[in-house]
């Protein structure tokens, strides 16, 4: 872990403790408004509060491993010498990823085949591109090492955004009016909020950025992108449940 400036460590301080207070809030959410959609749809926003929930649990983690890695005493923030555990943070995009592709999928009601094969290839395609990006993230420098297996991690990425924009199309344009706007929405932020993460991931590399620097762009760069990806998302699946079930079932939505 590198020194950081007191206004730096703060930063990263206060983005932490605040998504942990928005994932809590988000996960409260999804699952309390799971009455307001049709059965059909509960499935989706179960599984937006399991994401949610989930990301606040490792953000509660994260918030730990980073408060117990520095030792402040007004604006002098010094080592501790314990570890900032980056783990944390691989461990739950590997459990949250491919999640966030089952939402999606769950949400746009396809056939029960084309919901299994579909959630069992993105959600594996996400989740290689997790466990590729990882040893680049450990590696212990802005090297090429961190290029090389970021690169590689772009594979499965790319193969992700190819399925939703070309594979998914059809199944969109058979959706309910009143939700296909909302579910084309839905597959920009994830294109979106996704292609920071790499953003994040190469800026180092890519601007020459060195201690604290590096530190607070990587860590609030990849905690904005959580909160988009996860909550923000989230609250896009719920809005269009709740527009597929007023439809489905005859009501004029607001």
């Amino acid at each position: 872990m590198e020194q950081l400036a007191a206004g730096q460590y703060y930063l990263i301080y206060n983005a932490f403790s605040f998504t942990i207070a928005t994932m809590g809030a988000a996960t409260l959410f999804f699952w309390l408004a799971m009455g307001r959609v049709n059965k059909h749809y509960q499935p989706a926003l179960v599984v937006s509060g399991l994401v949610t929930a989930i990301a606040c649990y490792h953000y509660f983690r994260i918030f730990g491993s980073w408060t117990g890695a520095f030792v402040v005493t007004g604006d002098d923030v010094r080592l501790s010498g314990a570890l900032f555990n980056q783990a944390y943070r691989y461990v739950d995009w590997l459990l949250t990823v491919p999640l966030l592709m089952v939402e999606l999928i769950l949400v746009m009601r396809l056939s029960s085949s084309e919901t299994t094969r579909t959630s069992l290839r993105l959600g594996g395609a996400a989740a290689l591109m997790i466990v590729l990006g990882y040893p680049g993230e450990v590696s212990g420098g802005i090297d090429s090492t961190r290029f090389l297996w970021g690169a590689l991690s772009m594979i499965p990425f790319l193969y992700i955004v190819y399925s939703l924009f070309a594979g998914l199309s059809r199944s969109i344009a058979s959706q309910p009016e009143s939700a296909r706007g909302l579910v084309n929405l839905a597959r920009w932020v994830v294109l979106l909020s996704w292609s920071f993460y790499p953003v994040v991931y190469f800026a180092p590399f890519v601007l020459s950025l060195e201690g604290g620097t590096s530190v607070t762009v990587i860590e609030v760069g990849y905690t904005i992108a959580d909160l988009v990806a996860k909550a923000l998302f989230g609250v896009l699946i719920y809005m269009i449940a709740v527009r597929k079930s007023d439809a489905e079932e005859g009501r004029a939505h607001v």
